[in-house]
């Protein structure tokens, strides 16, 4: 049993021990500053675009399939409810999540493979240059800040379309849907969505970092890298979001 689970805890052992590198290359501040500011323009603005279609056909469709729920059953001004509550609760943290872990975190995995297996990495601590602070520091700072915001953009136009499919949908005003959205929201679904958002965003890159900083195999090893950081991150995301919803929605009760 042991020798089954002994590289589980081998790999679990370098993931720790890359988060420990990390938290004490925060020291380095001049080291990851300007890398830190690079990697938030990539992370935030880069992915906005995406995360905005995708936000806004995320409330399209959520819209439909509500009021589809709600017709002839309960009154139409609840959809404004459903679909505010499951976006800000939901949907925009953990579709957002899903986008980054695609798009940033293969990106950062291929990277970090590639200067591995060319031995880039290696380089840089030969000249005695921290490549944990430099490379991986950055990513976990720059995820951390950009995904919440990222997931506030999510939120708002995945709402506003959602109102707008309404009222082009069925005889719904704008105040009847918004008097639905302010029915059953606390500041604490926001706060909960913000704070689920950034542990995503503090794991995505992480993930990412952990699989490229220690691939092996040269361009193969590259392609394996990359595709297993996409699989665990977005494992990981489905994970922590019901851990998060299991303890974290009880501080709102």
């Amino acid at each position: 049993m042991f020798a089954i689970m002994e590289p589980l805890f081998t790999e679990i052992g370098k993931y720790g021990k890359l988060l420990w590198w990390s938290g004490i290359s925060l020291r380095d501040f001049s080291t990851y500053y300007d890398n830190t500011i690079r990697r938030m323009k990539f992370i935030g603005i880069q992915s906005l675009p995406i995360v905005l279609l995708t936000g806004a056909f995320m409330g399209m469709v959520e819209s439909v399939q509500v009021l589809y729920s709600l017709q002839n059953r309960a009154p139409l001004y609840l959809v404004g409810s459903v679909v505010t509550e499951s976006i800000i609760l939901e949907l925009g943290p953990v579709l957002t999540a899903l986008i980054l872990a695609g798009r940033v975190g293969a990106s950062i995995a291929a990277e970090l493979g590639t200067m591995r297996v060319t031995e880039q990495i290696d380089a840089l601590e030969v000249m005695a240059f921290n490549p944990v602070a430099y490379l991986v520091v950055p990513v976990l700072i720059a995820g951390v800040i950009m995904t919440p915001v990222l997931t506030i953009f999510a939120d708002v136009i995945g709402i506003l379309s959602g109102c707008i499919i309404s009222i082009l949908t069925v005889d719904l005003s704008t105040a009847e849907f918004l008097k639905g959205a302010r029915r059953f929201f606390v500041p604490w679904d926001l706060t909960y969505g913000i704070i689920k958002s950034a542990v995503f965003g503090f794991f995505i890159p992480a993930n990412a970092a952990y699989v490229g900083f220690f691939t092996k195999g040269g361009a193969e090893g590259v392609g394996k890298a990359t595709t297993r950081s996409v699989v665990i991150s977005s494992v990981m995301i489905l994970i922590l979001d019901y851990l998060m919803a299991q303890f974290l929605l009880k501080a709102g009760w």
